[in-house]
């Protein structure tokens, strides 16, 4: 059996929507038991050169639920006007992802396969099938978001660790011993 993609965008979304949401839990309770400023860890970032928590958390939304917008509608046009969200903004806005993102049918979405993604920006236009756009753009993007917030977290010394990051394993089943 083939490999769908529903399987490929939105359960892969949904299992690291789940990793970001716990490594999120565990830094805001982290941060009350230590007294640290959570407001604070909105705008760490891992190198002055980067950009800041609130942006990899909110390009793990943009690049799993926002995603599958693109390849509904066809088209990914950029947007640099990003809300200043808090961290409780940033746990709101994954949890809208989650929904958003169970709200879609497997066969929603599996009738967009073999569809077209355009990247519509100035001086480059590229054209992906939808199944490439998944796998060559927008997971990548979401991967690289999601350990970079993890990350900075990491480097607060929040106590995290790979399973927090990972969410719910997709097994065929759980076998003893």
């Amino acid at each position: 059996m083939a490999t769908s993609l529903y399987d490929l965008s939105v359960a892969s979304f949904l299992q690291g929507l789940e990793g970001v949401a716990c490594y999120l839990d565990k830094g805001l309770a982290w941060a009350i038991e230590t007294g640290a400023d959570v407001e604070a860890i909105v705008e760490t970032r891992l190198h002055p050169d980067m950009l800041p928590f609130r942006f990899q958390i909110q390009q793990t939304v943009q690049h799993s639920a926002g995603a599958v917008d693109v390849v509904k509608s066809g088209v990914l046009t950029f947007n640099r006007d990003r809300p200043q969200l808090d961290y409780a903004g940033l746990q709101a806005a994954v949890a809208g992802a989650r929904d958003r993102l169970q709200a879609v049918t497997r066969e929603e979405i599996d009738a967009l396969a073999g569809g077209e993604v355009l990247i519509d920006t100035p001086g480059n236009r590229r054209l992906f099938t939808a199944e490439d756009f998944i796998l060559s753009f927008s997971l990548p993007n979401f991967h690289f978001h999601a350990a970079t917030g993890y990350g900075v977290l990491r480097g607060l010394r929040v106590p995290l660790g790979k399973r927090d990051f990972m969410g719910s394993l997709r097994l065929k089943a759980k076998l003893e011993g």
